[in-house]
């Protein structure tokens, strides 16, 4: 199940990357956010497989072998997860921008540069590698060392004990990142929920009671990552209570692990889905080159 999970995801994220990517390249004047949803969509089409490599470490089918096998896929793992977070909390302020009015004070960074969506992801990526650094500093094939003092994180890769005060920066630094995304990501949504709700009564005091007013292509959008916050926040919470019940990283119990991990899986697999079937631009092409194929 967590194979499939992991397999439909891949598929979706890989569509939906190579629509944006034609989109920003052919398109005269692409949206705001096609090339953070691209970017997000690349994050999960790295993120996704790692995550088979640590489904079939974790069931016991076959161990992930030496210590740089083992560092590599936990540390992009790690990597993918954090930047799965950062972005979503940028493409959350991205459409809060897009949603604004001319006279708010976000009006300002509506126009901006390829080049400045550029450096935001450099920003974003370097923050990250250094938030997962501990994984790649600290990560072994649990064979190779007998130390009991080892956090298990699959069942043949483990972190070794590192010093309280390099814990604690990186505990620090993550912790503040996590809060600054999730922080974000509810300012956003509360704006544009905000901006959704005044809209809609003054299309209601504009329009006669039975016509229902047309749904602009940014109010669709923005309905869009609004459902995407939710289901997001809803998979993280239910991912950090089922962590915290275990008490610990790794233990032996298949089921609970594949709660995990279909759980962990979901935003990855889910969002790419939910992007997909708002997206008009990509269900007419599909319509118009099935068409032309049936001909």
């Amino acid at each position: 199940m967590v194979l499939f999970e992991i397999s439909i995801g891949i598929i979706a994220n890989t569509v939906l990357f190579l629509f944006h990517v034609l989109t920003f390249l052919l398109e005269h004047r692409p949206k705001a956010t096609d090339l953070t949803i691209g970017h997000l969509a690349l994050i999960h089409i790295l993120l996704l497989p790692t995550m088979i490599f640590l489904s079939i470490d974790t069931f016991g089918y076959q161990d992930l072998g030496d210590d740089i096998t083992c560092t590599s896929v936990i540390y992009l793992n790690r990597l993918m997860q954090d930047l799965s977070i950062s972005t979503t909390s940028l493409l959350s302020v991205l459409q809060a921008i897009t949603l604004s009015p001319r006279s708010s004070c976000l009006a300002k960074f509506k126009q901006k540069s390829l080049h400045q969506n550029l450096c935001c992801f450099l920003f974003l990526w370097v923050l990250n590698m250094l938030i997962s650094g501990r994984f790649l500093i600290s990560t072994v094939a649990t064979p190779n060392v007998t130390s009991h003092d080892l956090m298990f994180l699959t069942k043949s890769c483990s972190l070794l004990p590192t010093s309280s005060s390099l814990k604690y920066v990186f505990l620090s630094l993550m912790a503040f990142t996590y809060m600054s995304c999730i922080g974000l990501m509810a300012l956003s949504s509360g704006y544009m929920v905000i901006l959704l709700c005044r809209h809609k009564r003054q299309s209601q005091h504009l329009h006669r009671p039975s016509l229902s007013p047309k749904v602009s292509p940014e109010e669709r959008a923005t309905r869009t990552i609004l459902l995407l916050m939710s289901f997001f926040i809803i998979t993280y919470c239910l991912d950090c209570v089922i962590r915290f019940k275990s008490s610990i990283v790794w233990n032996h119990n298949p089921l609970q692990h594949c709660v995990l991990m279909l759980v962990g899986n979901g935003y990855a697999t889910v969002s790419p889905l939910v992007l997909i079937s708002s997206e008009r631009r990509m269900i007419k092409w599909s319509i118009f080159t099935w068409g032309k194929d049936s001909k």
